[in-house]
Formats: C-alpha cells, sequence, structure tokens
C-alpha cells in the first residue's frame, strides 16, 4: 500500500474504461463490475448503482483502492461470513497494484452453501476475471492550471504548449486564455520554460 505522503507524480495502474464477468459456482451467480474512479465519493456512487441495478441479489460486496488524501482502501463482505468476500477481493486489487478502482461482486445465491473458502476463491476469482476483462493502463497524475496572456505572447506560449505534447485549450479573448492540463512531474519545468520565454509576463 502506497504511503499516505506518496509523491503526488507517482504512475500507477488503472482502467480505461467499466468492465464485468461472471462465472456460475455450484448454482450460484457470480457478476462482477469494476469501474475506475477519482475519488471515495465517486467508488461509493458505483456501489450504490450497482447495488440499485441489482437489489434483488444476495450480496452486492464491494471493494475499492483511491488515491485519495490519505490513500483509501475499503472492502465489506455485505453479509457474507467475515473475510470470506470483501478482504479477498481487496487483495486481487492489492496483488495487482492497481489504484483508482471500485469492484462490486453480486452474488445470487443458488442453494448450495460454498464454504469461507470456496467463498474466498469465487469473489478473488470474479476480481481477477473482471481485471482480465478491462483495459489497464498505467496513468501518471495530472494537473491543471489556467493563465492569461496578451496577444502578443500568445503564439510563443501556444508554440511551447504544442512541442511539450501537453493538452490545453485556448479561450480568445480581450486577452488569451489557456486551461493547461500536464503531468504533474513536468508541471514546474513548463511553468519555467513559459516565465522563461515571456520574460516573465506568464506567471502560471
Amino acid at each position: 500500500m502506497p504511503d499516505d505522503d506518496a509523491d503526488a507524480d507517482d504512475a500507477y495502474l488503472t482502467l480505461a474504461d467499466r468492465a464485468e464477468a461472471s462465472f456460475t459456482v455450484q448454482g450460484s451467480e457470480f457478476l462482477a463490475h469494476a469501474a475506475p474512479v477519482e475519488s471515495v465519493a465517486a467508488a461509493e456512487a458505483f456501489i450504490e448503482e450497482i447495488e440499485a441495478a441489482y437489489d434483488d441479489a444476495t450480496h452486492n460486496v464491494p471493494a475499492y483502492r483511491v488515491r485519495a488524501d490519505p490513500f483509501r482502501e475499503y472492502a465489506s463482505d455485505d453479509g457474507e461470513p467475515s473475510g470470506s468476500a470483501g478482504k479477498p477481493m481487496l487483495s486481487v486489487l492489492q496483488g495487482q497494484e492497481i489504484e483508482n478502482v471500485c469492484v462490486v461482486v453480486t452474488r445470487y445465491f443458488g442453494g448450495t452453501e460454498l464454504g469461507v473458502g470456496g467463498l474466498v476463491r469465487a469473489y478473488s476469482g470474479a476480481v481477477k476475471d473482471v481485471l482480465d476483462a478491462a483495459d489497464v493502463f498505467e496513468e501518471r497524475p495530472h494537473e491543471t492550471f489556467s493563465i492569461s496572456v496578451d496577444y502578443d505572447d500568445s503564439g510563443t506560449v501556444r508554440g511551447i504548449l504544442e512541442s511539450e505534447g501537453v493538452e490545453f485549450e485556448a479561450d480568445y479573448g480581450e486577452t488569451v486564455a489557456f486551461d493547461v492540463r500536464v503531468p504533474v512531474a513536468e508541471a514546474e519545468a513548463l511553468r519555467d520554460r513559459l516565465r522563461s520565454a515571456t520574460s516573465g509576463r506568464v506567471d502560471p
């Protein structure tokens, strides 16, 4: 688990989009849903969304890992025997070092008790399956800042932003406003370059 004071510019693995997977064990149907989330609130909203969609299920077991301050990890067994569902799910997320992710595994009971060992295998297997189905990629934390410049400096600023390959939007009004999105690790160097190229007229 990352330290609470882990560098904000650390790259990390997360999901590009939502994914789902399902299988049946001795009559019990397991449905796994995973989603990328940027905050604890987003994770909890996703959990509520799945619970509402599958409100007739026997269990909706959640687990998430979020790069909040401090780093947040959470899991619940949602009525399954203690330690048999949420914790194994969270262990898979930890083992694959995936962050800013929320997983909910829905179970429809099929009439046969699986035992704690069987539940651990089923819930952890569901998370492995949904992660296999997902598009996992390496993300670098970004930050955004805005700068407003006179038209005389706008060409210089735009040229620097384009040469650095960062994302930006430009709004041409009385002045030119640039909204810039840049990897945290590169932000200060970009600010320095902008200041230098405009003799300090631009101070992001």
